[in-house]
């Protein structure tokens, strides 16, 4: 390949700033565009075409994890580098079940990040070593846990509802409707066996989907 295009997807200007001229050090690389919301990452997406996709999931609103089941939604063969704080294997796993090519975190060195992109341009798939051993460990643990049970965008309404958004709020953000919204969240407990709202804030807790400071839920999400 003689070039790779690349739309850079991350919420704080200074690190994407960062990031880029990483990238671009790179002779092979060209940022192409950035954006700093899973909407303005999926409009770049359809603008600009790029080779690979850098997303980040901690994006404010719809995470990246939104962004990346909308970008394969609307082309099949887009490749996806999701770059990470998130250490866990619940995001990793649900990254790739929206369609991520790779997973690396941000305590991964610049090679690594380098090799990744590469790689995924190239058409393979890439895991940085620490989720490598962290997806091992989870498979290992023992049964099934309850969030293995949704699917992205289930995972996404849930991550919402746990961070305190209501419904109509949800919606607004997934481009569904405040009913729609309800019945997801109806379905999740039922799928995750949640006893209520508070086990379901606690469940995604537990899978990593919030930190217990951000934990919260608005009785209007109901």
């Amino acid at each position: 390949m003689s070039g790779i295009e690349i739309l850079l997807v991350d919420d704080h200007p200074i690190v994407r700033e960062g990031y880029h001229r990483l990238l671009e050090r790179q002779p092979e690389f060209h940022v192409c565009a950035e954006a700093d919301d899973a909407q303005q990452a999926y409009r770049a997406y359809k603008e600009h075409h790029p080779n690979v996709v850098v997303m980040d999931l901690a994006l404010p609103g719809a995470s990246g994890l939104e962004a990346v089941r909308h970008i394969r939604l609307w082309d099949k063969n887009a490749k996806i580098l999701v770059f990470s704080m998130h250490q866990g294997a619940a995001f990793a796993l649900k990254a790739f079940e929206a369609g991520a090519s790779g997973y690396i975190t941000k305590s991964s060195s610049p090679k690594e990040l380098v090799g990744a992109v590469k790689t995924i341009a190239a058409g393979g798939r890439f895991l940085s070593e620490d989720i490598s051993r962290a997806i091992a460990v989870d498979r290992l643990a023992g049964p099934e846990r309850a969030i293995d049970q949704l699917g992205p965008r289930e995972t996404e309404i849930l991550r919402l509802l746990a961070s305190g958004l209501a419904s109509e709020a949800i919606a607004e953000l997934l481009n569904l409707s405040p009913k729609t919204v309800r019945n997801h969240h109806y379905a999740i407990k039922s799928k995750i066996g949640a006893q209520n709202d508070a086990h379901l804030v606690w469940l995604a807790v537990g899978a990593g989907l919030v930190n217990i400071d951000d934990a919260r839920f608005d009785a209007q999400a109901s």
